[in-house]
């Protein structure tokens, strides 16, 4: 294997140098349990505090108080969507959400209708933007929580958020949005878009994995999901993961920090990927919305090539990629996002995500567009062979 290029950095990506120098005095230096009065303890608090303090400011958080760490993005969903859906039953039991979410918000909701719960999954266009007068038309009286994803996860669309959150809002409704693809991607400003709830997950961002946090608009009633300790202001069991978190804080702040230029950069790798390989490799559809999007996700359909076999073939030749989300890797069912976006099942099982990082290079590629446009034309001849075959 010549080269190793990783082009799945919306699965996960690597710890930043600034986030592990953040990181390694709270392995051994600064051990304390930040929820204990002593030094030692205060110390570690102190850690935690400055990540709560950046995070807060990240997202024009009203008061840091209102952010709640997790063990990360799927916790965090979990939490909003049982802990909000429990704590307004008596207003309610009707959630509203939309066919394209993460399976952290599905599987949750899913939950809640073994309960008793009623929810509505708002259906998508071609692009995957929830159609708003469908989310108009589901709003009932016993509706009391709307959840829709930021940005999502397996072809990059990015959803009208302030617009569905002011109508959540007319309603006198609960709005809570899964931003893990979103920050460092576009501009979060949770008083601005009138947010109530937000999920944020470390290892998206050149953080930490098995962190993430909550933010909880100061006044909005939540359930606990975890108990059994008075951390996180009651809200949330368990002893901070201090190291984590600190990390976790660090890369939030990068992320907004170095926004703009990540993203120029990001936009500007994605259009010289697109351009050479619509030139090398025919019959290939972009899944998506067109312009509405974040930079680093491509979803491809490659016509007549099965998607497993190419990411195989990719892989053999150093290539990172993936089909659809890890969340779901192993299972035989089709991508749900795909799918509810209209796509047939051959479109489905021919499409591969191909996210960038910033640390992506112009040769990286330019490698991977020579990877992809001979597997693409090994898998075709094998294809074209058995279909001859079958004549």
């Amino acid at each position: 294997m010549a080269k190793k290029v990783y082009l799945d950095n919306a699965s996960t990506t690597y710890v930043s140098s600034e986030v592990l120098a953040e990181m390694l005095p709270c392995f051994n230096a600064i051990y304390g349990n930040s929820n204990s009065l002593h030094s030692f303890g205060r110390e570690a608090s102190s850690i935690v505090d400055r990540a709560r303090d950046r995070i807060a400011r990240a997202i024009n958080a009203n008061k840091s108080n209102e952010i709640y760490f997790t063990s990360g993005g799927t916790e965090a969903d979990n939490w909003a969507i049982k802990g909000l859906a429990h704590a307004y039953s008596n207003k309610g039991k009707h959630i509203i959400t939309s066919a394209i979410e993460h399976h952290a918000v599905l599987d949750a909701c899913k939950q809640l209708e073994e309960e008793g719960f009623e929810v509505t999954y708002l259906p998508v266009d071609k692009t995957g933007l929830v159609d708003m007068a469908e989310l108009l038309h589901s709003i009932r009286e016993d509706t009391t929580i709307v959840s829709i994803m930021a940005v999502n996860n397996e072809v990059g669309t990015i959803q009208n958020i302030k617009a569905i959150a002011k109508i959540a809002h007319d309603y006198g409704l609960i709005f809570h949005t899964d931003a893990v693809q979103a920050i460092g991607a576009v501009k979060l400003d949770v008083q601005d878009m009138e947010i109530d709830a937000m999920t944020l997950s470390g290892h998206k961002i050149y953080g930490p994995k098995g962190v993430g946090c909550l933010y909880l608009k100061n006044g909005v009633r939540i359930e606990n999901l975890i108990t059994g300790g008075n951390q996180e202001r009651g809200k949330r069991g368990g002893t901070i993961n201090v190291p984590a978190v600190a990390g976790f804080g660090k890369a939030v702040e990068i992320a907004v920090r170095d926004m703009s230029i990540n993203q120029q950069k990001l936009r500007s790798e994605r259009d010289f990927f697109l351009r050479n390989l619509e030139q090398k490799v025919e019959y290939i559809h972009i899944n998506g919305h067109p312009q509405q999007k974040v930079n680093g996700i491509l979803n491809i359909s490659f016509e007549m090539v099965d998607n497993e076999s190419l990411l195989m073939l990719l892989d053999m030749e150093g290539v990172a990629v993936s089909i659809g989300s890890a969340c779901t890797s192993g299972s035989a069912e089709q991508s749900h996002v795909l799918k509810a976006m209209g796509l047939d099942g051959d479109e489905i099982k021919s499409s591969i995500r191909i996210s960038f990082g910033k640390n992506t290079s112009r040769s990286d590629i330019e490698y991977v567009i020579d990877v992809i446009e001979k597997s693409v034309a090994q898998l075709r001849s094998i294809s074209a062979l058995t279909k001859a075959g079958r004549k």
